[in-house]
């Protein structure tokens, strides 16, 4: 009643005390933090509060973010912690060691929602709630058809994220993910640009150029130029329709993509005559969007 009395929506706190003893509501008001609009009664003040409709902020966390970005997101919108104390928390693999005993950490786990956070809130159990909904999410069924593929819940959540980082448009998904797991069963590298980028980031040496020849080159497991095979963990947060790609790959022989059209499709081909080909169509295609806009 006092903090009521202080921010001026109770004038007469007193008055007010009488009356909640009286009609014995006093006992039915819900502790928390509230936000109240201005102007508002007593007696709507009360009725928030008898309701706890406490106040709250909806943290969103994007598809595709990787724990670093999920860690800054985190610090932005709830003050909690610094970035490096909720990537600590993200260290604790007891909570998917259920499902995925040899993730190194959470990345991948931290499933891309909304989220509510009120003042009350510990940051363990921010983290916690994303890999609650990831484990909503991915079902008994998807497990089933992972075991069926012969992949773990890793594998197929670390395939997930190269595609959610791969696709720019919704239905390339599935044919991205043919790509891959037709080049993983060749014993192809899989050569996903979002991969060495990552293991950039892991260096701490990222510089936001995708074009800088020394991330290409970098000597990392995460680097799919130079080592085949998926990478040894997820590299972001893939959402519910990446995970779907992972488990049901388009049914293709196509081997190479590139980015084709300004809308974000791609063009997917057999062979390396028809990439390059592709390839070339893109830079085309670039280098007349550059003449358009230095035009302008």
């Amino acid at each position: 009643m006092a903090r009521l009395a202080d921010a001026g929506i109770v004038r007469h706190p007193i008055a007010l005390r009488l009356y909640l003893l009286v009609t014995r509501q006093g006992g039915q008001l819900k502790a928390g933090d509230y936000k109240f609009a201005s102007p508002i009664s007593p007696m709507q003040a009360l009725e928030k509060i008898h309701r706890g409709d406490v106040y709250s902020d909806r943290v969103t966390i994007p598809e595709g973010f990787n724990r670093f970005e999920i860690a800054e997101v985190l610090t932005s919108k709830t003050g909690k912690a610094t970035p490096e104390q909720f990537l600590q928390l993200m260290n604790d693999t007891s909570l998917v060691a259920g499902i995925a005993p040899e993730a190194e950490n959470l990345e991948g786990y931290l499933f891309p929602d909304t989220y509510i956070c009120t003042t009350r809130t510990a940051t363990e159990d921010l983290i916690r709630g994303m890999v609650r909904r990831f484990q909503e999410v991915f079902t008994p069924e998807m497990a089933a058809r992972a075991k069926r593929l012969g992949m773990s819940v890793n594998q197929v959540i670390t395939l997930a994220s190269i595609i959610e980082k791969e696709a720019k448009a919704p239905e390339d998904r599935s044919l991205i993910a043919s790509v891959l797991r037709n080049r993983l069963a060749r014993g192809m590298p899989l050569a996903a640009d979002p991969t060495f980028i990552y293991a950039a980031m892991l260096a701490g040496d990222y510089d936001g150029n995708p074009n800088q020849p020394r991330h290409r080159r970098r000597e990392s497991p995460y680097n799919t130029y130079i080592h085949a095979g998926l990478p040894p963990g997820p590299i972001a947060s893939p959402g519910r329709a990446s995970i779907e790609a992972a488990l049901y790959p388009a049914d293709t022989d196509y081997l190479y993509y590139v980015l084709a059209t300004p809308d974000g499709r791609h063009k997917f081909s057999r062979t390396v005559a028809e990439h390059e080909a592709a390839v070339a169509e893109y830079h085309l295609l670039r280098q007349q969007q550059q003449s358009q806009n230095n035009g302008r």
